[in-house]
């Protein structure tokens, strides 16, 4: 047999060289495989089931860096249908993967289902949850980091660690039993606890406290500054978050670096995230207290739901002792935690995940192009059952998910009738969506004419906090907005009585969830969906249709009955068709030159 020419050989170089460079080009992988099922733990001292990831509460956390492509196996072990929702993550043109009932049909028990997506042009702090049937009151929750690629700089210096806290009230009914008592009409009542890290308080008072429940311990090393990264995943409360004796420099919330300014404690409201830079400067004659307490709420009788866990210095010589570090005291001052929120800005002159700084995105300076005001009121009877509403509709989700429907073009799922200002007349349950103009600039007024806080969430979008007070949003309201470096984050907290106001830059295609984090308003129907269709032809704005996606509703009997762990999405193929491709191409010239 023939030798290959020099002509064959400088043609296979190429080959090879164009491959090479193809695959070094690509944005990389990360994988994570999730068993969800059920286990058994007491982190109140009350033997419960709960939620856990591989066998753990809470679930690992996932670790990625910008423009990574995520992928994460989800094996269904629960008796009941699952969806894994990544709060906060863009998941830019691809709302298939967004897991809510909008977008996606559940995973049903024993099955598996491939989530994949790319976390472009994204950094920050975030945790993943299961979206149905108030599964995040029993756990399945965990942290989600977006790191800066090596090449930008983080707008401060490389902190000596890196940690997550999760905090949330919690109850020692699992989530069936919660939801069969708001099915029944029944107020959830007062929590059992508040978990961090999943473990339940350390004894700092033996009569609130009782002995034999395991406490979370966070070791440091002193002198050491460390990113902590906390997440409210619980219910429905909002907490304080402190450490005795020590600043929080807060420097990120929700892929925004802020304005870096110090706190003793911060407010950190249901489904918002925060990173602060927290530098070991104490002695170490004693442990310290970490605390997340119930805000709002009457203290003397919620004395016994603190949470409290233990921050360790390496020398350290004693136990923590005497008195938690104090709450806010601003029992008469009901503004004092809205300025706090209003203090928190953009840093617009650091970068974020691309070269170019923040602040070169003026939002003040944009034209609205539509305006909805979502007015929230305390739970309402609709049909004989207790629901909540948005503008006075109760949303109902369809048997067939509004993506499904818009890809298959099947009539009657859902309604484009949002109305932009609350409704008038009774309200009522519906299907009604709010009709988005992608690339128009949208300006949301969230009034809160409920008792108690409510945190209002948008997948697939970063919004800008502009604006919050107290009484009714009126026009003239505008006047009082931030259109310099109001922070742009994926969860805000509307207190009661009063108004936020956000805006968003409608570039993302897609069918997006916009709800209350507040676990009992959301499943009684507090949510919606915006629509952004690109109108152009054969446009290329959103990934196709992934082809592991499930079917259910007036779509069921598409789905194939056999186990489809071995499917991939369509990001993953594409991947997969250029290596064949390029192998294909390389056989055939070996092959060749040897004729």
């Amino acid at each position: 047999m023939a030798s290959p020419s020099p002509s064959v050989v400088s043609v296979l170089f190429i080959y090879i060289s164009l491959f090479t460079a193809l695959s070094l080009a690509e944005d990389p992988f990360v994988n994570y495989d999730f068993e969800v099922s059920y286990i058994t733990a007491s982190p109140l001292g009350v033997p419960q089931q709960v939620i856990a990831i591989n066998g753990h509460f809470p679930g690992p956390t996932i670790n990625a860096t910008t423009n990574n492509n995520v992928v994460i196996n989800v094996r269904n072990k629960l008796d009941e249908d699952l969806l894994m929702t990544w709060a906060g993550i863009q998941q830019r043109r691809c709302s298939w993967q967004d897991g809510v009932l909008g977008t996606n049909c559940p995973i049903p028990p024993k099955w598996n289902w491939t989530y994949q997506f790319q976390v472009k042009d994204q950094i920050g702090s975030y945790f993943y949850f299961p979206s149905l049937n108030f599964q995040r009151a029993s756990g399945g929750f965990g942290g989600f980091i977006i790191n800066n690629r090596p090449i930008i700089a983080i707008p401060f210096d490389t902190p000596d660690g890196d940690i997550t806290i999760l905090i949330g009230d919690w109850y020692t009914r699992n989530h069936t039993a919660l939801r069969k008592a708001l099915n029944a009409g029944k107020d959830l009542g007062m929590p059992d606890g508040v978990l961090i890290n999943g473990k339940g308080p350390y004894r700092y008072n033996n009569s609130l406290v009782p002995d034999g429940i395991d406490y979370e311990t966070i070791h440091v090393h002193p002198g050491k500054t460390y990113r902590i990264r906390v997440h409210n995943v619980g219910a429905s409360t909002s907490l304080n978050f402190r450490i005795q004796n020590h600043n929080l420099l807060l420097a990120e919330t929700e892929g925004s670096y802020t304005v870096q300014q110090n706190y003793t404690s911060l407010d950190i409201h249901v489904g918002q995230s925060y990173s602060f830079l927290v530098t070991m400067d104490q002695n170490a004659s004693t442990d310290y207290y970490i605390v997340a307490s119930a805000r709002f709420v009457n203290e003397s009788l919620w004395k016994r739901v603190t949470g409290v866990a233990i921050l360790h210095y390496s020398n350290s010589k004693g136990k923590a002792s005497g008195p938690l570090p104090d709450p806010p005291n601003d029992e008469f001052d009901k503004t004092f935690s809205m300025n706090q929120a209003r203090s928190i800005r953009w840093n617009v002159s650091a970068s974020g995940a691309r070269p170019n700084p923040q602040g070169s995105f003026r939002y003040g300076s944009i034209n609205v192009t539509d305006l909805y005001v979502l007015k929230n009121k305390p739970p309402v009877t609709i049909n004989g059952k207790q629901r909540t509403t948005l503008s006075g509709i109760s949303f109902v989700n369809p048997a067939t998910p509004i993506r499904l429907a818009d890809h298959f073009k099947l009539k009657g799922v859902y309604k484009l009738d949002f109305p932009n200002k609350p409704i008038t007349g009774p309200p009522k349950m519906a299907t009604s969506v709010i009709n988005g103009t992608y690339k128009g600039f949208m300006e949301i007024i969230l009034q809160n004419n409920n008792t108690k806080v409510q945190t209002y969430h948008l997948d697939g979008y970063a919004f800008f906090v502009v604006g919050m007070d107290y009484g009714e949003w009126t026009e003239n309201s505008r006047g009082t907005y931030n259109k310099w470096d109001g922070i742009a984050r994926t969860t805000t907290q509307v207190f009661p009585g009063a108004w936020t106001a956000i805006l968003i830059s409608l570039d993302n295609v897609g069918i997006w969830n916009l709800r209350t984090e507040n676990l009992d308003s959301w499943y009684l129907g507090q949510e919606t969906y915006v629509r952004v269709v690109n109108p152009e032809p054969n446009n290329k704005t959103e990934f196709p249709i992934p082809d592991n996606a499930l079917f259910c509703g007036s779509l069921s009997k598409m789905q194939k009955p056999q186990d489809i762990s071995l499917a991939t999405s369509i990001m993953g193929n594409n991947r997969s068709n250029l290596f064949f491709s390029l192998v294909v191409m390389i056989c055939v010239a070996v092959i060749s030159s040897f004729r």
